[in-house]
Formats: structure tokens, sequence, C-alpha cells
């Protein structure tokens, strides 16, 4: 049965010259790395003797292992002209990163600069750290370079696009000592490490090869995010903002501002990606437009071998066979995504722009631009404000993900044969619904049996949350609150499903709330004009509209008119009757969970175990990441440092965490750590501050990311 949604996202001083002071540090630096269930010790750094005695690195980023493989297994253009070109027959370019002024660190993830062997306050201490990882100086062994891609964006082929703003600084040795398990989900033994607005390179297009400050910080923090809540993502190391300045219209609204120049260490075994593949894809049927290496075919096989050889192991071993190795490769690409898809949907997160040039060959999270995670449950909700069409919402996001993978096994023909690529297109669906129910069971604690109608109990939830406006993340972290009836007793049913009721209402939202949200997006007379057409004339109606926008605007519109003729008072009614009604049959369904069972109280403790383990008590909201923006942006890094030890736990309360850094007076700006020349408040102070685990504040709904 395929699962249906119903129909109704410290400052630290800059070396102007020469730094002559050795660094003074310790030879060996444990820093320890942790994955749920997981820790590794490694050692750090080293000292060598040459002709004049002990020579010792001043800086801990001197220290870093490179080996450089891919530049050495795939092409790499030979010119290192700077300027915008076609870059044909090479999948990498030779670039120079642009120094920035005045370096100085934001913030550094202390857990992903560990993958590389540094410990966090090593790196913060270091006067260099900021040049090194902004691209400013470059370190010892690094190679810097962009890599060439082209993809699919928005469903049409948009030829070569490649690395227009990251940049490629080499890979490095994972550190001695680095646990196995953490080996097994990186068998290539190297990080690549790049840094993500350093500066242009030949796919710069008409841009500047620069990030800004709130780019940076949303990708630094969403990346650290998705791998604290368990799914696969690029981490995140650092972030480096400067004196130098870039001119952005943020709205594009004939309004630009001067913004600080910013820079994130981005880590992954690889960035490759399924639009890596697409540089060879022939003249588009639509677009005219081709891939810059077209007729380059042993490329494209020497980038299959690289991948399957490095990051597929098993695979290369178990299939000598060149035709039945591709198939087993493209198999488990699809795999991989099928599942990263689930554990989006499963926590409310919407990428927003789910092009072919945004999907890694890994099955990892990757490039975190306009994304959103829920507030209000919505199966429409877009997080991405220049996404009209509504392509990459939250409830297309499988199917467009599946759109993704089809495209891939294009580029990979006639290496995988197009017969053989379909077959594993039909196992698709199926394994996105398994790993999408079972995700979903552990958040219901539906953990001991699997009944047929579990399917239906969580599609009947989802529809309750849509109809109520309730929010996201919240209800499922309250259903764990929710008793399990005990057999025998029958006497206070009806008190415990009033007291869950309540609890769940505490999360739905006001008749205000609900017609805010219901207002269509579209004005009414072009909505007039485009019903007419198209009934009129359905061909030019399908060149400047879809019927899927058409259908969501009404369906608005409807909503909208039952809204405004609902009172709060018959709204909240008719809320508590939805979930009462939902309420009951889910402890039914947990009553099963305890038959036959010898330790119910056992039984019980691991559900909400479980369930308080799947279901996070804090995700990156928008009003969050705009709050450490706001701060940041005049000066005030505090926030950012804080919200991300909180997203570093999300599933546990951590007491003096509750609120924003500046509320009682904490934070730098209070403190007078403010960087010289900003201004004096940040907005987000001005505002009554809401615990990071509330539902989002009247103000969220203003916030725009495009």
């Amino acid at each position: 049965m395929s699962l249906a949604f119903p129909n109704c996202f410290r400052a630290t001083l800059r070396a102007d010259g020469p730094v002559w002071m050795a660094y003074l540090g310790p030879r060996f630096a444990p820093s320890r790395f942790v994955l749920p269930g997981v820790s590794a010790f490694r050692r750090l750094g080293s000292v060598g003797m040459d002709g004049m005695g002990l020579a010792v690195s001043r800086s801990p980023l001197e220290r870093l292992d490179f080996d450089n493989v891919a530049l050495r297994k795939l092409p790499l253009e030979g010119s290192e002209e700077p300027g915008v070109r076609q870059v044909k027959g090479a999948c990498f370019s030779r670039v120079k990163p642009q120094p920035l002024t005045k370096p100085r660190f934001v913030a550094v993830s202390h857990e992903a600069l560990a993958l590389l062997g540094l410990s966090g306050e090593e790196v913060l201490g270091d006067e260099l750290g900021p040049e090194y990882l902004s691209g400013s100086r470059v370190m010892p062994g690094s190679e810097p370079a962009a890599h060439c891609y082209c993809g699919h964006q928005f469903g049409q082929f948009a030829g070569q696009l490649g690395d227009g703003a990251a940049c490629y600084l080499g890979e490095v040795k994972v550190p001695p000592g680095q646990d196995p398990e953490l080996l097994r989900e990186n068998p290539s033994g190297r990080w690549e490490i790049q840094v993500k607005g350093a500066g242009l390179t030949p796919y710069s297009r008409q841009a500047d090869g620069r990030k800004v400050l709130r780019s940076s910080i949303r990708e630094f923090l969403c990346s650290e995010a998705m791998f604290f809540l368990g799914i696969p993502t690029t981490r995140a190391g650092s972030v480096v903002t400067s004196d130098s300045r870039v001119i952005r219209d943020v709205y594009y609204s004939g309004h630009p501002r001067h913004e600080r120049c910013s820079v994130v260490l981005r880590i992954a075994p690889t960035f490759l990606r399924f639009g890596s593949f697409e540089i060879f894809k022939q003249a588009d049927e639509l677009t005219g437009r081709q891939g810059p290496s077209y007729g380059r075919d042993e490329i494209r096989g020497q980038m299959m071998d690289y991948v399957i050889e490095m990051f597929y192991p098993e695979i290369q071993q178990n299939y000598p066979e060149r035709v039945e190795r591709n198939v087993a490769f493209f198999r488990e690409v699809m795999l991989r995504t099928a599942r990263l898809v689930a554990q989006w949907q499963c926590v409310g997160f919407c990428h927003g722009v789910l092009n072919t040039d945004n999907m890694s060959i890994l099955g990892l999270t990757l490039d975190y631009g306009p994304y959103g995670f829920m507030d209000r449950f919505d199966p429409d909700f877009i997080c991405n404000a220049s996404d009209n069409s509504g392509r990459y919402s939250y409830q297309a996001q499988p199917a467009i993900c599946r759109w993704n993978l089809v495209k891939l096994a294009e580029a990979l023909a006639p290496e995988l044969p197009p017969d053989r690529a379909e077959a594993v297109m039909d196992e698709y669906l199926d394994l996105f619904n398994r790993f999408y129910v079972d995700n979903m069971r552990k958040k219901l604690g539906l953990l001991i049996k699997e009944e047929p109608e579990d399917e239906i109990l969580i599609t009947e939830l989802l529809r309750t949350m849509h109809n109520t406006g309730a929010d996201f993340t919240n209800t499922f972290r309250s259903l764990s609150q929710i008793s399990c009836p005990t057999e025998g007793q029958s006497d206070g049913e009806g008190d415990a499903v009033k007291k869950a009721t309540d609890l769940l209402l505490e999360q739905c939202a006001s008749i205000e709330e609900l017609k805010a949200a219901n207002k269509p997006t579209m004005d009414p007379r072009e909505l007039a004009m485009l019903l007419s057409l198209a009934q009129s004339n359905p061909s030019l109606f399908q060149m400047i509209s879809d019927r899927a926008t058409i259908a969501r605007q009404l369906d608005k519109l409807s909503r909208l008119k039952d809204l405004m003729e609902t009172s709060q008072e018959e709204l909240k009614a008719k809320q508590a009757e939805d979930w009462t009604a939902w309420i009951t049959r889910y402890r039914k369904r947990l009553g099963r969970e305890l038959e036959g069972q010898s330790d119910v109280l056992a039984v019980e403790e691991e559900r909400v175990r479980v369930m308080n383990s799947s279901n996070p008590r804090v995700v990156l909201r928008n009003y969050i990441a705009q709050n450490a923006i706001e701060a940041a942006e005049n000066g005030d890094f505090a926030e950012v440092q804080r919200v991300l030890r909180v997203l570093e736990k999300p599933f546990s309360s951590q007491p003096g965490l509750e609120l924003p850094a500046w509320v009682g007076g904490g934070g730098a700006a209070a403190r007078g750590e403010r960087d010289e020349g900003e201004e004096e408040a940040s907005t987000s102070t001005s505002r009554n501050p809401v615990p990071y685990d509330s539902k989002p504040p009247t103000w969220a709904t203003e916030i725009c990311v495009t």
C-alpha cells in the first residue's frame, strides 16, 4: 500500500604580515568526535626536525595531511586563466581564492572539525585560522579547484553550471584512530574540504563568487542541525566573515544593500553530484543546451570508476562484470536517495531547490539554500519564495527525487543500460514508502507490531494536523505524553482522551492564523483570467501556468471562505472533535502493542524513549536562524554559537539554553564585544523572545527566503 498525503518546510586578530612566532600548542591534542553510539579519539598534528633543529608548525591547519586524489584520478583543465568560460573535457579547473579583508570567525563546529583531526579550541585560537578557512591564505598541500557540473533546474536542462562560489581545497586524510564505524560511512579514507564564498571561478557566470553572512549562517547551522538529527548531510566546520562587502538585493525589490562577504568551510567524503555526470549530455530537446563534455564518453567511464572504487568499494569487489557493477551502483544511489527523502519528510524538512545539481551521489543532503522546516503542517508547504509553481513543495519531494534519479540514469547511459535502470527505478516507490512508514512507526511509538492499518493511522494523523493547523514538530513531540490504555482499566478512558486532546490543541492554529495561511497568493483577477484561459485556450494556458498551481489557489479560496464563516469558538470545537477521534484510534492501537507483554511498564518506558529520540524537541526553524543572522549582522556572534549548541542536542531538554542569548543581558552585544563600527542594536533583540522549542512567533510569517 503506497502512502498518500492528504489533499486538503571570537573574533580573532588577523596577521597582516608573516607571523614569526612559532605556534606553541600541544603536540598531540585529543579531540572527540561523536556519532550516536560512536566515539573516536584522534592524534593531532606533528613536529619535525630540520637542519636548524626542532621545527614546530605555527598553525594546526598547516599540519593537515592532504591527498588530493580527485585531481589525479579525474581530468583537470589545463588553463589557469581567470574568467568565465565553457570547460570542455575536464571535471575540475584550478582556481585562486580571493582574499578577504580582516577575516574573523563567527563560529566553528567542534564536532565537524574533529573529522579532520582538529581541535575547535585550537583553531579558534589560531591567528591564521580565519585566513586559511576562508581561502584568503592557501594551506600547505591544498590545491584549490572548482568542479564542473551541469543540472536540470526547475525541470529544464541549464547546461554548464559548476562551482560558481565553492572552491575545493583538497582532500584531508582521515586522522589515525578515526572510528571504524565512521570509516564505513566514508570508505575513501579522506575528507574533501571546500570553502563556499571564496570568489570567482570559471563557473561563476554573472555572479561574483561571494556569499554573505545570512546565507553562510543558514548553511552552517543547518548542515550541523541535520547531522545531529541523524540525517545524512555534508558538514560545516566554520563560518568566517570579513570587512569585504558586496551588494545584494535580498528581495529583488530594487533596494540593494552592502553585506559582509562570508565563507563556510564544508566537509564531505565528496561533493560529486548527479549533475557531475550531466556534463556529457547531448543537446537537450527543449533548451538546445548540451553538456560541455558531450561526446567524451571515456571521461564518464573514468568518473564512474572513480566514484565506485572510492566510495562504493564493496560494490567494486562484489561485481567484477562492469554492467552488473554499474547497475548495483545505481541501485545503491537510488536506495540512499529514497531513504534520505523519507527522513526529510519525517522531520518536516523542505530542501527548496532539488535540482539535479543539488543531489549528492552519496545520498547526502547537499547545498543549503532556501530550505525550511515546516511550522504549521501543510503538505503544500513551499519554503522557496522563488518557487512559484510549487515544484519543490514538501509533498512533491519524493516524486522530484525520483525524477532526478531518472535524469541521473539517462546521464549514465550507455554505461548503465536504460532497461536495467528502469527496472531499478521500479523499486523506488516501495522503498521510499518502507523507509517512511518505518520511521513514522518509531515517531508514533509502534515498535512491537506492524499492522497494515498503521499507514491509515499515519495518514489520518497528517490530515488532522493539516485541518487543525497543528505545529509539525511540537505535535509529534507531544505524542509521547499520550498515555497507553491498560487492559481492564476503562474507567478513566474519557479523561485520558480529553487530557491528550487538550495537549494537542495547544499546538493548533487560531482562526486568524489559518485565515492568513489560506489567503491566496495570486491576485483574484489573474486567477479569473487563468481559469478562463484554461477553458478557451489550453495550449496557451500550459505555457504560462499549470493546473496544480490553479488547484492550490482554488483550494485556498475554498478554505478561506469556510474560515470567514467560522468563529474562534466553533473552530476550537471542531479541532477538539478531530483530535478526539484520532487520539481514541491511536490509543487503541497503542493498547494492541501491550497484548501478550509480561512487563508492560518496560514496554511503555521503551516506547517513550524511542519516541523522544525520534521526534526532535528543536529544529532550525526560520525564526531561530533569523534571530541569529540579525544579531551577527550587528556584530554579535553569540547567538549563532548558542543556537549551534542547542541544535547539537535536538532531542534533549537543555536547562539554561531555552531562550536566545540576549535574554537577561547575555550575548556579546551586551558585553561590549561588538565589531567596531557596528550598529547599536539588533532587530531581533527588540522582539519578544520565545523559547527555541516554541511554536513560531507571529512575525515569523514575514520571513521570506529565496
